[in-house]
């Protein structure tokens, strides 16, 4: 059996024609509901959803530039513990490579889910979405594509971008996928590509009786095309993140605007802790704590803590954050939380060789040991 299939686009939209497909796949014996971003009645919200009657998909939108939540912790809360039912679940690139990282933390399991990834274009911040829906209207979805395809972005509007996460994202494809959607170097007003990369993402490729289809030409090309622009843009975003954060004033300068929300925490896919030190009684302070400190320098910027806060979630999270920008997007104040956290985890992957969310078979950082890792401080030999 072929390995890829040609969804057709139907009246050239590819949104009504993935809503069909998500309806075959939940009418098949093997799937028994779908996890898939949808909107919702109130004014342009986009939010995963967990279905199970096909008829319930007709607002089914994964091509929507809209990232509210990264969907990895939804998958996580349906696969912790045996579902005894098969859950497929549609999800962008980022987002699968979170699920690996918390599948290889024990907080996630693939036994009874089949993973669908997507090619990803970017998505819009909250607030830049709602205002680019807003003024899209109904067809937003459809007017990101076309403007993409048109050179602008995906935008046409001079004031509203996707995220800068997405700006610097080098993994614009679903490689873990069981099923993958293409995208890339496809006409998408007149079909998409349905690949299976996994056994059983070919058992469902093969029920579905689509089409086969060949790779276009000029899809490796695009994508290549984009991976460069995005790493490109990244590792600007690297080197002005390390000039701006090169000493301590200047990284307390960078989190200044931090109030200790937690909302990054709250957001971040990969952060799993059932408690955070950060609210224990470890860090309720003594009032007359803070009169000590304050006196010690004649000021005292409030609330404390708030540098050593993103300190201690980079020595925690490095290893695994895979880059989705979920932790500026919820910021209520435009720390560029997510600037500073990929600048690090660059580092910190970069020295142990790994790359967060590319595979579910690599061991994680400090979980096993290697001999001869870090040579150049412990002296062993190469």
């Amino acid at each position: 059996m072929a390995n890829v299939a040609k969804i057709e686009v139907k009246d050239r939209n590819p949104v009504t024609s993935l809503q069909d497909l998500f309806k075959a796949l939940l009418s098949l014996e093997e799937i028994d509901a779908l996890l898939v971003a949808q909107h919702l009645h109130m004014k342009n919200a986009v939010m995963p959803t967990l279905v199970t009657d096909p008829d319930k998909l007709d607002g089914a939108d994964p091509l929507a530039p809209a990232f509210p939540i990264n969907a990895a912790k939804v998958v996580s809360k349906l696969t912790r513990k045996p579902l005894g039912s098969k859950v497929a679940v549609v999800l962008r690139p980022c987002e699968l490579r979170a699920f690996v990282e918390l599948v290889k933390l024990k907080q996630g399991s693939t036994e009874d889910v089949v993973l669908i990834g997507m090619d990803c274009l970017g998505a819009f911040s909250n607030v830049d979405y709602g205002r680019f829906a807003a003024e899209k209207g109904q067809e937003s979805t459809l007017r990101f594509y076309q403007e993409y395809a048109a050179g602008n972005g995906g935008t046409g509007s001079g004031d509203i971008d996707i995220s800068p996460a997405c700006k610097a994202c080098e993994h614009p494809t679903a490689d873990i996928a069981d099923l993958s959607i293409g995208l890339l170097g496809v006409d998408i007003n007149e079909s998409l590509l349905l690949e299976a990369r996994t056994p059983k993402g070919q058992e469902l490729l093969d029920r579905l009786k689509l089409a086969p289809a060949a790779e276009p030409d000029n899809r490796k090309q695009a994508i290549a095309e984009l991976t460069d622009r995005r790493t490109a843009y990244c590792d600007q975003m690297f080197k002005e993140t390390s000039e701006a954060t090169a000493d301590l004033e200047k990284l307390m300068s960078h989190l200044s605007g931090c109030v200790n929300c937690y909302n990054c925490r709250v957001a971040c896919p990969v952060c799993y802790c059932k408690e955070c030190v950060f609210v224990t009684d470890v860090f309720d302070h003594e009032p007359s704590q803070y009169l000590r400190w304050a006196k010690r320098k004649g000021i005292l910027k409030m609330p404390t803590d708030t540098v050593f806060y993103h300190l201690t979630r980079l020595a925690h999270m490095s290893t695994a954050c895979i880059g989705c920008g979920q932790c500026s997007n919820a910021c209520p104040n435009d720390v560029p939380v997510m600037e500073l956290f990929r600048t690090i985890a660059a580092h910190t992957q970069r020295a142990f060789s790994y790359t967060a969310g590319r595979s579910f078979e690599e061991e994680p950082p400090l979980s096993i040991f290697r001999e001869k890792e870090f040579s150049e401080v412990t002296g062993g030999k190469d």
